[in-house]
């Protein structure tokens, strides 16, 4: 076992029905020289096909061997049980931290997961009230709400969440050495509300929380619309979006930088990130998939490991 300052990331390859492996496999091949900082977590048919010096720890049942493109419910408890054996080993000490493969939340369910997705599962694994952020390209996005439907949204505009949020978006741009971050918040309504016109609830509700906040965060600014916010983050006049539910802050961020942004979880005692995309079914097998995101999702972590250990 490593010590408690396992430097040490594991890497869980998603379902492997998906392009988790084939991606993982990819930044293997691609960086031989960081193998022996990397654990890699998966069905052991495919670990044995991995020319790599990595540390190699088998999860599922040892004769397992997926299809790609075809996901089953053995494909997802192999998902789920790489999933458990790293949150395992972070808690004691082996692991550092851990970047995490693509799964299917649909076949995750099917199998028994009972959480929304891994952010949920990691932060129950871990403790901790967690944060789903983005970053690793030009736009760094912190959801308010996440894996909550549309019309749940409204009753999650409390200062708990706020709070939370804003300084999650501080403490992203900080490990980035932002020192002072300027902290754009998307309005839940067109044009913000357009002064009570389109909706109250920035005026009413949020954006006097907001002033609440300010004197501890200078740079954060009251509702803004939507709409413009992520273009003018682009231009530089934002260092970290706020956007209050999942597709207002991804959508935007996806037609951006599909290929390039990376899933942090934030708020947790170890660093968790994963490469912004699914499982991808239909493209599995091909060898056509992206390993942009899931490199830069290894870089991130180790960053956000470095702004925490000094080290």
């Amino acid at each position: 076992m490593k010590t408690k300052f396992s430097k040490t990331l594991a890497l869980t390859c998603g379902d492997p029905a998906g392009v988790g492996p084939e991606i993982l496999a990819a930044w293997l091949a691609a960086h031989p020289g960081e193998a022996r900082d990397v654990a890699v977590l998966g069905p052991a048919r495919w670990l044995d096909t991995l020319a790599s010096d990595a540390e190699k720890i088998a999860a599922g049942p040892p004769e397992f061997l997926a299809k790609p493109g075809s996901p089953t419910l053995d494909g997802a408890r192999v998902s789920l049980a790489a999933m458990e054996r790293a949150a395992e080993g972070c808690s004691r000490g082996e692991f550092a931290g851990v970047v995490t493969g693509p799964v299917s939340k649909s076949w995750l369910a099917q199998a028994g997961f009972a959480f929304p997705g891994q952010t949920e599962f990691f932060a129950a694994r871990w403790g901790g009230e967690p944060t789903m952020a983005f970053c690793g390209g030009r736009l760094r996005v912190v959801l308010l709400t996440w894996h909550v439907p549309l019309r749940e949204v409204f009753s999650h505009l409390t200062g708990e969440k706020f709070a939370r949020a804003v300084l999650a978006a501080s403490d992203l741009a900080r490990t980035e050495d932002i020192a002072a971050p300027r902290i754009g918040v998307c309005g839940l309504n067109p044009h913000a509300g357009e002064d009570g016109l389109l909706g109250d609830e920035e005026r009413r509700i949020i954006d006097p929380i907001l002033d609440g906040l300010r004197p501890q965060f200078p740079g954060l600014s009251r509702c803004e619309p939507g709409d413009t916010l992520f273009a003018r983050a682009l231009r530089g006049e934002f260092d970290v979006i706020i956007a209050l539910y999942h597709d207002q802050g991804l959508a935007p961020l996806k037609a951006v930088e599909f290929d390039e942004s990376v899933n942090v979880t934030l708020g947790l005692p170890h660093v968790r990130t994963s490469p912004d995309h699914g499982t991808a079914f239909g493209l599995a097998g091909q060898g056509r998939a992206s390993a942009r995101s899931y490199a830069n999702a290894v870089n991130v972590a180790r960053r956000l490991l470095r702004a925490r250990t000094g080290r």
